[in-house]
């Protein structure tokens, strides 16, 4: 995207979106559909985490066109069933040519789901440690994309507690791309027309979340 290219653009439905939404047609479901709308249950918050390790040095929409593949191969990313793989799932995992056969991620995966299973035995709640490094203070709006952050204080904070809980593959940038994935920062830009409804569903789900 050049400087002076404009950074929202209409759908064939004529809405305003984020200018990288319109790239791809799996990109624009994801965008309307899924980016920065609130996920407040911890399965859906693991398999975010678990996608965005896996993307690390792919794009975005080799995940998407392999993310059915995906759910098929890790359980639908239950936690539980995940937690209890063993070598014969890794070399599974590793013959499964639907998704990125990387050793250290798949089992990086499998860890981060242990990892998961005892921050839910101490904690009650995945979701809820994640939601608890939302930013206390709603900036402006992003404008474009160099208002869009790589990465932030409180996506460092959050790699720093994911590692200390011995999660694996959550540097700050990781982190972030989370949070924006999850609703917890809404980095849709002005004028996008999914922006305010990300902003009363991100709301609603902080209360509902405690």
């Amino acid at each position: 995207m050049g400087p002076d290219a404009p950074a929202l653009l209409p759908g064939d439905d004529g809405r305003p979106r984020c200018w990288w939404s319109l790239s791809a047609p799996e990109y624009v479901a994801y965008h309307d559909d899924e980016w920065g709308r609130p996920v407040v249950d911890d399965d859906g918050v693991f398999e975010r985490l678990c996608l965005e390790a896996f993307q690390s040095g792919l794009s975005w929409l080799t995940i998407l066109k392999k993310r059915e593949a995906f759910r098929a191969a890790f359980s639908r990313f239950r936690i539980d069933k995940v937690a209890a793989y063993g070598p014969a799932d890794v070399e599974r995992l590793l013959g499964d040519a639907g998704i990125v056969r990387n050793r250290r991620k798949i089992e990086a995966a499998i860890g981060n789901a242990c990892a998961a299973l005892d921050v839910i035995d101490s904690r009650g709640s995945l979701a809820a440690l994640f939601w608890a490094f939302r930013p206390e203070r709603r900036g402006p709006a992003p404008r474009s994309m160099a208002d869009l952050a790589a990465e932030t204080p409180e996506s460092r904070a959050l790699a720093h507690e994911l590692k200390r809980l011995g999660f694996r593959f959550v540097g700050p940038t990781t982190a972030y791309a989370h949070m924006q994935a999850t609703g917890i920062v809404n980095d849709h830009l002005e004028g996008c027309w999914v922006r305010d409804d990300v902003e009363a569903a991100q709301d609603a789900a902080a209360v509902a979340i405690g």
